[in-house]
């Protein structure tokens, strides 16, 4: 048998809030193995997560969070069993994180799986079998491939399926699970809303190539204008040759005043 040590006793009971003696046994029973001990645990209901999963939730909090430049902001309900819970610092910084989270989470449309309508799934489903990639499969093999892409597609669209953004190695739902075990309390995330700026609005389409001709053909007339005075310009350049005839008759004078003296 495995050796149970302390560190992995208070690992176990970190994980699913069950007592230290539950833990210890769990360990014994699964040969040392965390994994195993806390699937022994939850088939036994042991786990305070789990024995509090069953409460009523009508209190808690609606929290908020506005990501960086107010593009996209979160509103979410997420409920415990008493106020006392409510208002306390490691219940306000779970409904934070959270919010946190469905911003982060783009494909995210639902709390669960289990909240997806069948309409919704039915469409999935439609859309996934319809794929070129599986004209030429046997029936067997293309419904069993559907299966496993609705499966992860619904995922896709709960929230407690994510990975938390705080912990990669662990889901939202594990997360929340951490907390019950922590606080005593069943904490259920109820609903959410996710508003994303301009989304749904038709945008109205405009030729920035020819807005700019339009404007670009409002300055050609002085342009015009200015060709015309090129004449003018090449007449300028004509007076330099003026000047070598200038200069001999400059010279006659000069030498008209030395003969003079």
């Amino acid at each position: 048998m495995a050796e149970i040590s302390a560190k992995l006793v208070k690992e176990l009971r970190d994980k699913t809030g069950a007592g230290m003696l539950d833990c210890k046994k769990a360990l014994a029973e699964s040969d040392g193995d965390i994994e195993k001990a806390v699937e022994w645990l939850r088939k036994r209901g042991i786990t305070k997560a789990e024995k509090a999963l069953s409460k009523t939730t009508a209190e808690g909090l609606v929290g908020s969070y506005i990501h960086t430049g107010g593009r996209v902001g979160v509103l979410v309900e997420v409920n415990c069993q008493t106020d006392f819970v409510a208002r306390n610092e490691s219940f306000q910084q779970l409904v934070r994180d959270v919010a946190m989270q469905i911003a982060a989470s783009p494909n995210v449309e639902y709390v669960k799986v289990a909240d997806i309508p069948e309409d919704v799934i039915a469409k999935e489903k439609e859309i996934e079998a319809g794929k070129d990639d599986l004209s030429n499969k046997p029936e067997a093999v293309r419904a069993k491939i559907v299966e496993g892409r609705i499966e992860k597609r619904l995922k896709e669209l709960s929230l407690l399926d994510q990975s938390y953004i705080k912990d990669q190695s662990i889901t939202v739902e594990e997360h929340i699970k951490n907390v019950i075990a922590n606080l005593g309390e069943n904490i259920q995330v109820r609903r959410f809303v996710r508003f994303v700026m301009g989304e749904g609005i038709e945008k109205e389409e405009t030729d920035f190539a020819a807005e700019v001709a339009a404007q670009t053909g409002a300055k050609e007339e002085p342009k015009a204008e200015a060709q015309k005075e090129e004449p003018k310009a090449e007449a300028q350049k004509e007076e330099p040759k003026a000047e070598p005839k200038a200069a001999p008759k400059a010279e006659v004078k000069e030498e008209k005043k030395k003969k003079k003296k």
